[in-house]
């Protein structure tokens, strides 16, 4: 019997997770949520106990930076911004290596800029650094290096970054977790007849309108737009990849096992995909 696109999933073997800042944090306050935090970890020992490559892409170094430092709102200075990040990446991360030491496992701290990933000899090194990591049987923990980075050459969001990170080590499922289920026809937070697109075969320039900016927290950066955008990279480069609500980290396995969780976006791998001209013509436009 022939397996559908969910049933598929459970044979990927390099997966990248993706979750955002509100994923991890507590909505009331916007600190950091052990316990999600906790969970998450589970569930990636879980994959790597499977047999499985993965790779985390956490935002939430500014927002721990802000917790560490007593800030009650998000900064709007970008030099702020990367104060916090340069306390919150080292406090996020000793979170999370805690944590991962726990169940048996060592998390490797990844720092990046769009400069490195435009760079081809940059990325081979990155990219041999990320297959060694895999092969010593740690999880790479990546975040965009903000304590440098300005407008010029930033990803913009961790949702184009983890896609980028995916089409770089050739993985061949992304999961974007945050606070939304998945593709809906419209901004479901207004619309409340807007309708859940379980599936999508091929982006359309009629996804993408449908898609236009729009998220319900106001701790992380990335809308729907970003989501779909990075869904064309990840598929393009021969990935699968799904978008579902981290409210719950057991959706991970839920995924992987093939469960109808979010909204899939199957591979639509083309010859013509090349990374690093991606990430030039994005700089173009």
């Amino acid at each position: 019997m022939k397996k559908s696109d969910r049933e598929k999933l459970a044979g990927k073997k390099r997966i990248v997770i993706k979750v955002g800042s509100s994923t991890i944090t507590h909505p009331e306050t916007g600190r950091i949520d052990l316990n999600k935090i906790e969970h998450l970890v589970r569930q990636i020992s879980d994959l790597k106990g499977m047999g499985k490559d993965v790779v985390l892409v956490s935002s939430g170094a500014i927002a721990a930076g802000k917790q560490a430092l007593g800030f009650r709102e998000r900064p709007k200075k970008l030099s702020e911004k990367q104060a916090l990040a340069a306390v919150g990446q080292a406090r996020l991360m000793m979170v999370y290596q805690r944590i991962f030491s726990e169940y048996d496992m060592s998390a490797a701290q990844i720092l990046v800029t769009k400069a490195t990933m435009k760079d081809e000899e940059a990325r081979k090194n990155a990219r041999n650094t990320f297959n060694e990591l895999l092969k010593l049987g740690t999880v790479p923990v990546v975040n965009e290096n903000d304590t440098v980075s300005t407008y010029e050459i930033r990803f913009g969001d961790n949702d184009r970054l983890s896609a980028i990170v995916t089409a770089l080590i050739r993985a061949d499922l992304l999961i974007l977790l945050s606070d939304i289920d998945g593709l809906y026809s419209d901004d479901p937070a207004k619309n409340p007849d807007a309708e859940f697109i379980s599936s999508v075969k091929e982006l359309t320039p009629e996804l993408f309108f449908m898609g236009k900016e729009s998220s319900s927290s106001d701790i992380g950066t990335g809308g729907m737009h970003t989501k779909l955008e990075a869904a064309r990279i990840a598929c393009e480069s021969g990935a699968s990849m799904v978008i579902a609500s981290g409210k719950d980290m057991d959706v991970i396995e839920q995924i992987v096992a093939g469960e109808e969780r979010g909204t899939l976006f199957t591979s639509s791998k083309t010859r013509s995909f090349d990374l690093g001209r991606y990430i030039m013509q994005e700089d173009a436009d």
